[in-house]
């Protein structure tokens, strides 16, 4: 790589073997001739990015020792997976993180000794804000660290109802359930390549050494690029290998994965076969009866708490071993399970 960069006049600023990266630097113009593309200002949902048009080619002697270039596009790759329910509509019931905990017959035990890293791809938190919840949860505040990566902060916005909201929500629920387990926030751009290096990073954090890494952010599989799935989901299995578990949550648009082609979607990176993909359900009323239930709440806005959880076939990556001796079929006819 280093005579590839020289020859277009690419300067290395970062080599990182353990997370197999690279990290280049140069002008639009000097990357856009290093890889042949055209690099041009779009617009996304109302914001200002950069993207990429053509192929990314390089050199033969670089065939199966560079698996992605990323960096090139930084339009907004995920979205947080949260979901704020209005309770006087809809005469729920909430329940705290140890009460859900309970239920489900978490193990006992406080997390001492370990850490839990979560991936953050834009909002931040506030102690002060943190120490008003768990003071009405009665238990001490547990030890929050913020990490940078590529220059993002913990940079809170103040609205509960964007990226903030899915930050405290991952911090409280791990600090109810592991109060004395040390959670490590890595802060990245929302981009492929920022979520990609929030994740390596985490993996191969030789200061806070995390056992289990969550993430709350994801999109559906048509919205990546083949290059940025193949990258992350080799990250996954290194995490796997190192015994480190990732939890990613499957999504909140349903089985159509707020994709409206008509199809069925699942999101990524929950559709990677190394991690463990974790879906919503809806826990009884106090008082009622009966088991707990896949969530599903129909139509409706973030905002009126509408949605249900993700789930299905990826269409990009074959079932693991573990689950060959399970029916299941994909209902899209092009699926590779139809193959």
């Amino acid at each position: 790589m280093r005579a590839f960069a020289a020859a277009h006049s690419l300067a290395v600023e970062q080599e990182d073997a353990p997370r197999r990266t690279v990290v280049l630097s140069g002008s639009v113009a000097q990357f856009g001739a290093a890889f042949n593309v055209q690099l041009h200002q779009m617009s996304h949902a109302g914001r200002s990015y950069r993207g990429r048009t053509g192929a990314i080619l390089l050199p033969a002697n670089l065939d199966g020792i560079v698996e992605a270039v990323l960096g090139l596009d930084s339009r907004p790759q995920a979205s947080p997976h949260c979901r704020i329910r209005r309770l006087a509509a809809s005469g729920a019931v909430s329940y705290t993180p140890i009460q859900v905990a309970t239920a489900y017959g978490f193990p006992n035990g406080t997390g001492q000794g370990q850490c839990v890293a979560i991936i953050e791809l834009g909002g931040g938190f506030q102690l002060a804000d943190l120490d008003t919840y768990f003071k009405g949860l009665g238990i001490a505040t547990p030890s929050v660290v913020a990490v940078s990566v590529d220059h993002a902060t913990n940079s809170p916005t103040n609205d509960a109802s964007g990226p903030d909201g899915e930050v405290m929500l991952d911090i409280e629920v791990v600090g109810a359930v592991a109060p004395q387990a040390n959670i490590v926030v890595y802060f990245a751009p929302n981009t492929d390549a920022g979520f990609l290096d929030a994740i390596t990073t985490a993996i191969h954090d030789t200061t806070h050494k995390p056992s289990v890494i969550s993430i709350s952010w994801g999109g559906p599989e048509v919205s990546w690029t083949a290059q940025a799935m193949t990258a992350m989901d080799d990250a996954f299995q290194a995490a796997a290998t190192m015994g480190i578990t990732v939890c990613v949550a499957s999504g909140d648009n349903g089985s159509s994965d707020g994709v409206t082609d008509g199809s069925d979607h699942v999101d990524f990176p929950a559709s990677s076969p190394f991690v463990l993909s974790i879906g919503g359900t809806t826990i009884p009323k106090k008082g009622g009866k009966g088991p707990d239930i896949v969530w599903k709440e129909g139509k409706g806005t973030r905002a009126q708490g509408g949605g249900s959880t993700g789930g299905g076939v990826s269409a990009v990556f074959p079932r693991p071993d573990w689950q060959k001796g399970v029916t299941i079929k994909s209902v899209n006819a092009d699926s590779i399970e139809s193959r």
